[in-house]
């Protein structure tokens, strides 16, 4: 059975594998989202906590991308 998996590259150069497996490729897609997104909004709250310490620029999110992996299982 074929399963997905995402991998999300994040803006500032950092590459995750999301370790759950989906059924389909949607499900994988929305997961890629949803990292992406927290990486966002995490960059923003720490930069709003200390902001000489955390770099944020909200057009950063826009260089983020992802892609799905075919697993065979």
């Amino acid at each position: 059975m074929t399963k997905y998996r995402a991998v999300v590259t994040f803006p500032d150069g950092d590459e995750m594998t999301l370790e759950e497996l989906f059924d389909n490729e949607d499900d994988a897609s929305q997961a890629a989202l949803n990292a992406i997104s927290d990486w966002d909004t995490g960059a923003e709250v720490l930069n709003m906590s200390n902001p000489g310490d955390y770099y944020y620029d909200e057009n950063d999110i826009d260089n983020a991308d992802y892609y799905i992996e075919e697993i065979d299982e």
